[in-house]
């Protein structure tokens, strides 16, 4: 059986140090604004799983109003997402993930992503494929304002 899921997240930018995606951290001069560490990469892929399962959203999981998730590491939030689909008997085909950011600059960290996503995912790095656009400073995400993620899941039993 198989089970597919979609998400789409995204988190406005301010000045700062660093940003993390796919729960790596990147140096750079900005951060992204959220109750968590708004990894909306790992956000994006956690709520791909909880929509394959038929199991609700990221809010309804982990609210944005509970104090015990703030500033709470991404990384946690999908752990308990694999853990639930693990318990359901499923587990990742293929994730396929889109980043928009028009900066910091991901080539040098989409194959890092990969590798942490697959340790988290509990699957092979071949079956977590990440993308990044800068979306040409086109909107919000390509004038430098927001980071957005993309992400779609095959799960199977």
């Amino acid at each position: 059986m198989y089970r597919i899921g979609f998400s789409e997240d995204i988190h406005p930018v301010t000045k700062g140090e660093k940003v993390i995606l796919g729960g790596i951290e990147i140096p750079t001069d900005i951060s992204l604004v959220g109750h968590s560490d708004a990894d909306v990469v790992l956000h994006a892929v956690t709520e791909s799983i909880f929509g394959a399962l038929s199991l609700g959203d990221l809010g309804q999981h982990f609210p944005d109003n509970d104090p015990k998730y703030k500033g709470i590491s991404s990384s946690l939030l999908l752990e308990e997402a694999v853990r639930l689909m693990l318990e359901k008997g499923y587990k990742v085909n293929n994730v396929d993930i889109q980043v928009g950011a028009a900066k910091p600059s991901l080539k040098n960290y989409k194959e890092k992503m990969r590798e942490n996503i697959a340790r988290l995912l509990k699957t092979e790095v071949e079956n977590v494929s990440v993308k990044a656009m800068s979306f040409n400073k086109i909107g919000p995400i390509g004038k430098g304002e927001a980071i957005k993620a993309s992400a779609i899941i095959l799960l199977t039993k």
